[in-house]
């Protein structure tokens, strides 16, 4: 079957076709149920760029599809709100057909269901440097919920909702295998990726709990502050001394690492602790609860790790060993 070649389809039925049978209309016009009364608006927005944050040659388009939305719906979420409407801009070289980006929004829309998102839009544009993937995401916080979060004190909580590093050693894998096929070049020869599934998995589609805010929100426990951990444990820690104005105690020995991680750290010569702190795109929640809800969060939210608390505003963003010895928190590339 020949390649259907966007020059031939036409951008606008070319979007047409890719609505067909997923439940959203292409071309929806405002929403009025996007501002309702009292509720507070939050957006996320995020650009993914071909050969920076992902690679084709090991990366699946109907994956790439889904992450991109979950790349935002995960910035909502730590904002205690619901995703709504979510606008992705495609930039398409000519390397690429239709039957691709078919495969690509498949990926798409199956994040944009399972999240609850009400209005979806699409547009394209060409591309002279590869697949480049604007997405953004409105999203909505009740009222309720904004005036029950309360002010961040010293001694609070800090959680994270799974383990850390696995996208990055994940993503080693995947690089290991693509250095192996360029230098054979044998398509005979494909990897046995069985033993890093959950690490490659971790990387190529991570996932998020859709129920989270409304969890959250029933169990009577508001966090102070959510950030979405994509570049690191210590961009988010430093983000959330910034924006609190505290202190933060990270305690190596409490941080949730995968299995085989330090196997595989041996392998690649990486410090599983500096890939959980500085190898991003992990794709978690860090959320700082109450310490009057320790007890509670810890007995309804088992998924999520308390890894430490907060501080006094002295104290700075620290790192403390098993043996009690304080260092300071640092990330690549966060000033």
């Amino acid at each position: 079957m020949a390649e259907e070649k966007f020059s031939e389809i036409g951008r606008v039925e070319a979007i047409e076709r890719l609505f067909e049978n997923t439940g959203y209309s292409p071309w929806a016009g405002n929403d009025p149920e996007a501002d309702q009364k009292g509720d507070v608006i939050h957006t996320a927005s995020r650009l993914l760029i071909e050969g920076i944050d992902f690679d084709l040659v090991y990366f699946p388009l109907k994956h790439l599809g889904y992450k991109s939305v979950i790349s935002v719906t995960g910035e909502l979420y730590a904002a205690m709100a619901r995703p709504h409407a979510l606008s992705i801009t495609l930039g398409l070289s000519a390397k690429l057909d239709f039957s691709q980006v078919k495969e690509f929004w498949s990926g798409a829309v199956t994040a944009a269901k399972e999240h609850g998102v009400k209005k979806l839009s699409l547009d394209m544009t060409p591309s002279p440097n590869g697949l480049s993937i604007a997405v953004s995401m409105t999203g909505l916080t009740s009222c309720i919920t904004a005036k029950r979060r309360m002010e961040a004190k010293s001694m609070d909580l800090i959680c994270i909702s799974d383990n850390l590093g696995a996208a990055f050693m994940g993503m080693q894998v995947l690089e290991q295998e693509k250095r192996r096929f360029s230098s054979t070049k044998d398509d005979s020869m494909q990897p046995d990726l069985e033993q890093y599934r959950h690490l490659v998995g971790a990387y190529l589609k991570p996932e998020l709990n859709p129920s989270i805010v409304s969890q959250l929100e029933e169990a009577g426990i508001i966090p102070s502050y959510g950030y979405f951990v994509t570049r690191g444990l210590s961009d988010a820690v430093k983000r959330l001394v910034r924006d609190s104005g505290l202190g933060a105690k990270i305690y190596v020995d409490k941080i949730p690492f995968p299995g085989k991680m330090f196997d595989l750290g041996k392998q690649f010569n990486i410090d599983p602790v500096s890939a959980a702190l500085n190898g991003g795109d992990d794709y978690r929640l860090l959320f700082t609860v109450p310490i009057g809800k320790h007890d509670k969060f810890r007995r309804d939210f088992q998924v999520f790790d308390i890894i430490g608390h907060l501080a006094k505003p002295d104290v700075g963003a620290v790192i403390v060993t098993p043996d009690g010895v304080e260092f300071p928190m640092k990330a690549q590339g966060w000033q």
